[in-house]
């Protein structure tokens, strides 16, 4: 999509940001399986709070000691590098810059060349386009520009760390994977499969990749749907796929008559559906599931604290059953989802589970267990209706299955 814009003449006392097609709340586009999130209400002095908030700024207090007056911003910056420059809680950029409800579900965008201008006010901070000081016309010549919004807007995390699991985590009901299509062979009868290899595929249904208008042509493969349990309950809430590569639908499945000498229809033989492999993460082979690819959409989001109130557990370390710890930049996910009211952009503290000891100072040896301690914070990027994948932003010790997480403090 492209988009176009012409600054004209502005009168800066009194404009709000909003007003101005180059100014853009901060948020990431990102290529998600959509996800529905349950609605909450809102009540009368709810939205009257967010209101007044988002008018005024917030206070001081709250603001970095070493925030500039101006920034900025520049090809590679991300919003939460720039809140944490600004803020001592980044999560809290929303009210800085000064969105009202209507903003943060549906932001607007932030291109590298902009200028941020920090106004301070009566107590209280906010970013605005234009210096604060500014009064009367300023005259500014026409300039139309057009860039694509995916590739210039400024993303909410650095999109490598996360664009991976954008697409390929994926958490199935229990039958889903054992009844999807699976692979049954290659055309030379290798054992694993890779990249550029044609793989053959059948359903347990006889149509069930037909090369037709309608039906998928992309696929993804998966292979061994392990539980998440919940570490507090034992509940299962999900199972994670393990994401093997992509593959394209060359030739549908069909039947193919049989004859006889005489030219006469004996029987039919099933003949599985064609597709070449395009892409892998692991060696393919027999028995490997094929689910579609899901469509491509854009989601906009800005870091918050969720609305309501979160106590959620770490469920497993994404990409290795082996790995114990997870570190910085690395994933998790944990035992919230959309139905719990968890949505990407929301940001919560991770919290260190206390382990118990035995005290080595009582005559008696009594075990004690130590208090759970604050370790760094994490940011959800995609949720399913149990189950949400979040990115470790700042952590100072390894997180473990069990590990809490809870609204920022």
């Amino acid at each position: 999509m492209k988009h176009s814009t012409t600054t004209h003449t502005a009168t800066r006392s009194g404009v709000r940001f909003f007003a101005l097609s180059a100014l853009a709340a901060l948020s990431m586009a990102a290529v998600v399986a959509p996800a529905q999130a349950q609605n909450y209400p809102i009540t009368g002095n709810q939205r009257a709070t967010a209101q007044q908030v988002s008018e005024r700024g917030i206070p001081l207090s709250e603001l970095s000691p070493n925030a500039p007056d101006t920034y900025t911003v520049k090809r590679g910056d991300t919003l939460w590098a720039i809140s944490g420059m600004y803020l001592l809680k980044p999560w809290r950029w929303p009210e800085l810059w000064g969105m009202n409800m209507g903003a943060i579900a549906n932001p607007h965008l932030i291109y590298p060349g902009q200028v941020l201008y920090l106004e301070k006010k009566d107590g209280y901070a906010r970013l605005r386009s234009s210096p604060p000081e500014a009064t009367g016309t300023v005259r500014i010549s026409p300039r139309n520009r057009s860039e694509s919004l995916s590739d210039t807007a400024l993303p909410t995390l650095k999109m490598h760390l996360i664009e991976p699991f954008l697409v390929e985590p994926l958490v199935l009901n229990d039958d889903t994977l054992a009844q999807a299509p699976r692979v049954v062979g290659t055309i030379d009868e290798r054992v694993l499969m890779v990249k550029g290899d044609r793989v053959y595929a059948r359903g347990n249904q006889p149509d069930a990749l037909w090369a037709v208008p309608g039906k998928p042509r992309f696929y993804q493969l998966y292979r061994s749907a392990t539980p998440m349990k919940d570490p507090n309950t034992g509940e299962v809430l999900g199972y994670e796929a393990q994401f093997l590569g992509k593959a394209e639908l060359v030739r549908g499945d069909a039947f193919e008559k049989v004859t006889n000498d005489k030219g006469e229809v004996t029987s039919s033989d099933y003949v599985p559906a064609t597709l070449d492999v395009t892409a892998i993460k692991e060696e393919i082979r027999a028995g490997d599931r094929l689910l579609p690819a899901p469509a491509a959409v854009f989601k906009n989001f800005v870091p918050r604290a969720p609305s309501q109130k979160v106590d959620a557990s770490v469920v497993s370390l994404y990409g290795s059953d082996a790995v114990a710890y997870a570190g910085q930049n690395q994933v998790v996910a944990i035992n919230k989802g959309s139905r719990d009211g968890m949505a990407p952009g929301h940001v919560l503290t991770v919290m260190t589970k206390g382990q118990r000891i035995k005290d080595s100072t009582d005559p008696d040896k009594a075990m004690i267990k130590l208090p759970n301690e604050q370790n760094g914070m994490a940011m959800v990027f995609r949720t399913f209706d149990r189950v949400s994948y979040a990115l470790l932003l700042e952590v100072r010790v390894g997180v473990r299955v069990g590990d809490q997480m809870v609204n920022p403090r």
